[in-house]
């Protein structure tokens, strides 16, 4: 993954209701929700909710699918684990790294 899609992506994610629709899409899984449920779970009006989805989209973070008159959206798990990668490329400096407090650390 390039710096220039990573940067998209942390800026699609860099804004509240966008972090937690992401987030709700994620809890999901790969069949995803329908808009009105996504609408419904985070309190956002539709056509706030359009936007913030449009944005996701566009960073490749999530993807939509048409079933009869609902458009289902899903958490696009290959972009998220790019992105994820792209992050902890080289961590700790190419040393064995230990989870301490659910958060990584660097084993000398």
């Amino acid at each position: 993954m390039d710096t220039k899609a990573v940067i998209a992506a942390l800026a699609a994610l860099a804004q509240e209701s966008r972090l937690s629709a992401f987030r709700l899409l994620v809890q999901a899984g790969p069949q995803g929700l329908a808009a009105s449920k996504i609408a419904e779970a985070l309190d956002v009006a539709p056509s706030s909710l359009s936007f913030h989805l449009k944005e996701l989209a566009n960073a490749g973070l999530i993807a939509s699918r048409q079933d009869g008159r609902f458009i289902f959206y899903s958490a696009n798990f290959d972009t998220m684990n790019e992105v994820l990668s792209y992050l902890t490329d080289n961590c700790c400096a190419g040393q064995s790294c230990a989870p301490t407090n659910n958060l990584k650390s660097c084993k000398p």
